[in-house]
């Protein structure tokens, strides 16, 4: 990624999330357990849901699309967020910092237009469940992958593109422990009015249009259920009540984060914390402790192990 001649800083600061040396090992202990669960969390979905045929559903391939964002989210910038913990200076280089803002608003992106399928997906399980199987095929699951992979990529290249011919002249620490867009941007050795505004409005249009497409679907399916008076809805309503949480907890920073993205608090750096390290975490939680569907698969898939070994 070439940047201008303007541009003379080869590498950014990172001042982290605190100096204290002690605060600093004991957020290494606390964030190396909640990436390798995450991690690991997010990867026994993706096997459970894999090896087990009862799983071979739309709502399910894409919960396990979902499990890989977040993979791929936990990987981005969280590595380096701990080896820094153990070292004074933290730094990162100018390409090295354009990538993770390209890989965190793809990811994000991503993300959002899959929770948006996954609404979609449970509108017509439970709004249309005659023609679901016939809507809901294979085929518009992958498209609905492809789609929010693509608005993902191009949401990030459109800040990107921006971003990377900026001239940085002087200025080069980020009060952040990753290379944050909008306190990149305000580096930069010129008037970013005009670039924060465009970097609101891309954040701002796709986060809200996707939080509202949810907010209405969900509305309609809870409406629906409500009606209803069976097992059949009392399971839908636990389905949707994990569904509707990961929206909540993913969706709060991110709306946080686009009003005021500007304007930092102390406590930004925290819930960058929570929404870059802790989200990736909260879907394998969220939905193996909600799902018996999953429990199910995932008790069976361990009754096959201990079984083999045994034999």
């Amino acid at each position: 990624m070439a940047h201008t001649n303007e541009s003379v800083v080869s590498e950014f600061v990172l001042l982290g999330l605190s100096n204290s040396w002690e605060l600093q090992l004991f957020f290494f202990a606390i964030f190396s357990l909640v990436y390798v669960t995450s991690v690991l969390g997010n990867i026994m979905i993706i096997v459970i849901i894999s090896s087990d045929s009862h799983l071979n559903s739309p709502m399910y391939f894409l919960l396990s699309n979902l499990s890989f964002i977040d993979i791929c989210q936990s990987n981005f910038a969280t590595p380096k967020m701990l080896v820094d913990f153990l070292v004074e200076h933290k730094t990162i280089s100018f390409e090295g910092c354009m990538a993770q803002i390209l890989l965190l608003h793809s990811f994000v992106g991503s993300e959002m237009m899959l929770l948006v399928a996954m609404a979609y997906d449970r509108f017509i399980a439970i709004c249309k469940p005659l023609h679901y199987s016939t809507i809901m095929n294979r085929r518009l699951c992958i498209i609905f992958v492809f789609i929010s992979w693509a608005v993902g990529i191009l949401h990030s290249v459109s800040h990107l593109a921006f971003t990377v011919d900026l001239p940085f002249c002087g200025p080069n620490e980020v009060d952040s422990f990753f290379c944050d867009l909008p306190l990149v941007i305000e580096l930069a050795c010129m008037d970013t009015y005009e670039m924060e505004i465009m970097t609101l409005t891309n954040s701002g249009l796709i986060s809200l249009g996707c939080f509202l497409a949810l907010i209405i679907s969900y509305t309609i399916i809870l409406i629906t259920v409500r009606r209803r008076s069976s097992s059949g809805s009392s399971k839908a309503l636990s389905t949707l009540t994990a569904h509707i949480t990961v929206v909540i907890l993913f969706f709060g920073p991110c709306i946080y984060f686009y009003i005021w993205p500007f304007s930092r608090l102390s406590v930004d750096k925290f819930l960058s914390v929570f929404y870059t390290v802790c989200t990736p975490l909260l879907n394998p939680i969220i939905y193996s402790l909600r799902n018996e569907d999953v429990k199910s698969a995932m008790r069976k898939l361990r009754n096959r192990h201990v079984n083999s070994w045994k034999n």
